[in-house]
């Protein structure tokens, strides 16, 4: 007789070091420059990150500015970081078509 576990199934738990870290390389491909927390486009910053807890605490620039304004989101799980990726990818294509 087999007797299957109820955790056999559940997803692998949240490392947020691990995800900052996958996150940071993502960003790196999309052509961002990393500088300290942050990554900048042509010297303006767009993006933050940072590990608060069991989650990475990131600010999104809506706008491409030297002081923008920030939308501020917490990413608790591997589907928040996709979405966030492809936030970004979205962001970056809209102020390249705003140029």
């Amino acid at each position: 007789m087999v007797v299957l576990n109820d955790d056999f199934f559940a997803l692998p738990q949240f490392n947020a070091a691990d995800a900052l870290v996958a996150l940071k390389r993502q960003l790196r491909d999309l052509k961002l420059d990393e500088r300290g927390p942050g990554f900048e486009l042509r010297g303006k910053r767009v993006v933050e990150l940072a590990v608060d807890g069991d989650a990475i605490a990131a600010r999104l620039a809506r706008r491409r500015a030297l002081t923008p304004q920030w939308d501020r989101l917490t990413l608790k799980s591997a589907a928040d970081s996709r979405n966030v990726i492809d936030d970004i990818k979205k962001r970056l294509a809209r102020w390249e078509h705003e140029e």
